[in-house]
């Protein structure tokens, strides 16, 4: 297990400023305020249905708040033009919890998409993109240990090699932030550990914001430098990882019950 290094940089990467979202009669976010900085790795955690994905979404637009602010390297996401919008979306990286591969093509052609933002035209298999853009996606799949299965179809490879290329598809796209919604929550232990090491490294080593949803509480704290809790769509935790015991995080999935107390921890006895 990585223990988690000290911040790279104190400049704020992405900003929430009271912001809450309804879906109809739902309200799924509730007054949520939030600075990330730039190298931090924060993970958000909760039970399922508390606003962890919602809040993930909104940050790179896929969903528009109903109100507040959201502000992601210095653009405010739901101001923003549709020029803007898909200038930001370059610059922001989302890897999905199923993989989202094309699983009949190879391990690099699905890297190359990554790379599309940058070419003013379609490009349809690896022969046709740029030779530098074809040495950066090997570069990728070395980065994440799979250079070898470069010409396999991804469809060949197990569920942790495939999370595995797409975070190297996604780092094609040379984000400044990168977003994880759930992106072990379909492997095993030890992949999931490596999938999170990975994350971890690429967060220091290239000084990427990454915002991370989890169920796992010991990945959380084995990997993040900060992690916040959601509660009903509520902020209920922001604390940095260093220092933290396990029963403080725990308190997260705290249920509160009709009386308005707190009942223990879901899944306890």
């Amino acid at each position: 297990m990585t223990s988690p290094a000290a911040v790279a940089g104190d400049d704020i990467a992405v900003a929430v400023r009271g912001v809450t979202k309804r879906f109809g009669d739902t309200l799924a976010l509730d007054d949520i305020s939030l600075d990330v900085h730039r190298s931090e790795l924060l993970v958000l955690l909760g039970l399922s249905g508390s606003g962890k994905s919602t809040l993930l979404r909104c940050l790179n637009g896929l969903h528009p708040v109903t109100s507040g602010t959201v502000t992601v390297a210095g653009t405010d996401v739901h101001r923003a033009s549709g020029r803007d919008l898909r200038r930001l979306r370059r610059q922001v990286g989302f890897v999905f919890q199923h993989f989202n591969l094309v699983g009949r093509i190879s391990c690099l052609d699905n890297v190359l998409i990554g790379g599309l933002g940058r070419l003013s035209i379609p490009r349809y298999g690896a022969l046709t993109y740029p030779r530098t853009l074809r040495d950066e996606a090997f570069e990728h799949l070395d980065r994440v240990g799979l250079a070898d299965f470069a010409h396999r179809r991804a469809d060949t490879l197990s569920g942790g090699q495939q999370q595995r290329v797409a975070i190297a598809r996604t780092l094609m796209q040379r984000p400044s932030i990168l977003l994880a919604d759930e992106p072990v929550a379909s492997l095993d232990p030890e992949n999931a550990a490596v999938v999170m090491d990975l994350l971890f490294q690429v967060c220091v080593e290239q000084k990427l914001t990454v915002i991370c949803t989890l169920h796992q509480v010991d990945l959380a704290m084995g990997w993040a430098h900060r992690l916040v809790g959601l509660r009903n769509g509520c902020k209920v935790f922001d604390r940095p990882v260093l220092g933290l015991d396990r029963g403080e995080v725990m308190a997260i999935y705290q249920r509160v019950d009709p009386t308005g107390t707190e009942a223990a921890p879901a899944g306890s006895s």
